[in-house]
């Protein structure tokens, strides 16, 4: 057994409202510069959709991810070396920017030198690759909200799976936002298509990262992935993608992703897994096995023969801490609501999400019925069996009983907690039914609605000893690069590289999320609210008052 630490994430789909607040601040921290104009690190869709790329998920298509041989071996979809060097300068399995969308900025300067006329003047969209007018056809977000739209319906990969009666029906049952970033897989297919060794998988924390250094622009990573998560700048030649923001979780504070999100449905932690039986796991021949398989590679760190091993290995007392409470363990574990993102791609990948409760709720509620209620909400989820179908395609290989089974338990938390809320006796019946207990149920609970900043990020620093090892202070950032963001600083592009500068400022934005009111009644005296103050004179707190050895 070769015990090894990864940081992964669970998004309660449950909670996100599509604000795609997410995706800006991601964008602004990493891709808002040229080249990567059309990228995005973290991207919101709606489901039913065809997702970002247009219709990523189709493998027919793309050839990204894994398939077993004749042998039951893992092997490439888009086929191993010699296939790749006979395709190296001609790669046609890659979606093309009309995939993605030509970006595109407005002719501003038209508004204010256009000549006086009975008409308004229009700032007429143009291609910031051609720099010509062009027309907006598709964005990261052009069917956003569509949902099963007939339209957009036949063109989703996942869609196409279920049945021509689920097919019509579903736009009726409901739709959902999927946040997707980056994976991070235990089994990546993009560093095992990349020829030049560019990616590679972070031993320390499961990180997978572009090394600018020795990226060559043969965009195989590309065509590897097959959540399409590894993009090409065009102005630098480069692959890049998203990095998990190792600088902050490297200090112990989450990804900007994570920070920002409105809804609070991200969750980050540590996991431990045998490195041993990964191929194994991810070469199990029938698909729907494979969401098992995974969940046996990740091992409980509260065994001592997994301590003992994991110490073994190298991996410090405080990680095994952080990961005996990490948020991620209990939510696939201990209450079992978490699922892989298409773990028919045997990539293994290490986000995770909470399948939607919420459409079962408002389909009874617009029935008349008791939304809330155990007796309902249970029925429903065996009875609506067209959300089922469609979340088991997407999130266990289209084995319905996982689905199922998370949201039973999710039915099985509203309703107990209601019970409790509405100064009723706890129904031990209700946990019961959905494999529980109730104090489990209330623990879930705090977990998934009222869990504060600490519970939410149990993220392990990185240690000093292991500085040789951290890419940062080794090579520096891998978007550190002519023209790159970098993340020298604690604001990224242009903020200058005084590395224990950067430390500090994240540490004290730790310290502020962290707080239990927003100005710390200790602190108050030493502030000052300079829009109350009249210009005059010095105000109490605008400078540090002096130390009494410095007097």
């Amino acid at each position: 057994m070769r015990v090894m630490a990864q940081l992964a994430m669970v998004m309660n789909l449950d909670k996100c409202i599509g604000c795609h607040t997410c995706s800006v601040t991601c964008k602004q921290a990493w891709t808002n510069r040229s080249g990567t104009e059309y990228v995005w690190f973290n991207n919101v869709e709606t489901r039913p959709g065809q997702g970002y790329p247009r219709t990523y998920q189709d493998q027919d298509k793309w050839k990204g991810g894994w398939e077993l041989n004749r042998r039951g071996r893992l092997r490439l979809r888009a086929g191993g070396r010699l296939r790749k060097l006979l395709t190296i300068f001609a790669n046609p399995l890659m979606p093309s920017i009309q995939d993605y969308y030509e970006p595109w900025t407005y002719d501003y300067d038209r508004l204010f030198s256009a000549p006086q006329t009975e008409d308004t003047p229009v700032a007429r969209p143009r291609s910031l690759i051609s720099g010509q007018d062009t027309k907006i056809t598709w964005s990261a977000n052009w069917d956003d909200n569509l949902a099963g739209a007939p339209e957009l319906a036949p063109a989703d990969p996942v869609l196409r799976k279920v049945s021509d009666q689920v097919r019509l029906e579903f736009e009726r049952a409901f739709m959902f936002y999927l946040p997707r970033i980056c994976e991070h897989c235990l089994n990546p297919s993009c560093v095992a298509s990349c020829p030049s060794g560019a990616m590679y998988k972070r031993a320390e924390d499961g990180i997978v990262l572009v090394d600018q250094e020795r990226c060559r622009g043969w965009r195989m990573c590309v065509t590897g992935c097959p959540y399409k998560k590894v993009y090409f700048n065009h102005r630098t030649g480069k692959a890049e993608k998203c990095t998990f923001c190792y600088p902050r979780v490297e200090v112990g504070i989450p990804t900007v992703c994570s920070e920002t999100c409105v809804g609070r449905l991200r969750y980050i932690g540590l996991v431990l897994y045998d490195a041993d039986r990964v191929a194994e796991a991810a070469a199990v021949p029938d698909e729907r096995e494979l969401y098992e398989a995974q969940r046996g590679v990740l091992l409980d760190p509260h065994d001592p023969g997994v301590i003992a091993a994991a110490r073994a290995e190298g991996v410090p007392d405080d990680w095994l801490d952080a990961a005996r409470r990490s948020p991620i363990h209990k939510l696939i574990f201990e209450y079992g609501v978490a699922l892989p993102l298409h773990p028919e791609y045997r990539t293994m990948p290490m986000v995770w999400y909470i399948p939607p409760l919420s459409p079962v709720v408002d389909v009874l509620t617009g029935t008349g019925n008791d939304g809330e209620d155990a007796g309902n909400l249970f029925g429903a989820i065996d009875a609506l069996r067209i959300p089922v179908g469609y979340l088991a395609e997407l999130f266990t290989a289209g084995d319905p009983e996982p689905v199922r089974a998370a949201l039973r338990r999710l039915a099985a938390m509203r309703s107990y907690m209601r019970r409790l809320n509405l100064g009723q006796s706890p129904d031990e019946s209700i946990a019961t039914a959905a494999g529980l207990t109730g104090e489990r149920i209330e623990a879930m609970h705090r977990l998934l609605a009222l869990a504060p900043y600490g519970e939410r990020y149990v993220i392990p620093k990185a240690h000093a000893e292991q500085g040789a090892l951290l890419e940062e202070a080794a090579t520096g950032c891998s978007l550190d690069y002519e023209g790159g963001p970098g993340m020298g600083g604690p604001f990224g592009e242009a903020s200058g590289t005084p590395a224990p500068v950067a430390v500090e400022n994240f540490h004290a934005l730790k310290d502020r999320q962290e707080t239990g009111s927003l100005v710390d009644p200790a602190d108050r005296e030493g502030r000052v609210n300079l829009l109350n103050w009249d210009g005059k004179g010095l105000p109490d707190g605008l400078f540090p008052r002096k130390r009494k050895e410095d007097s």
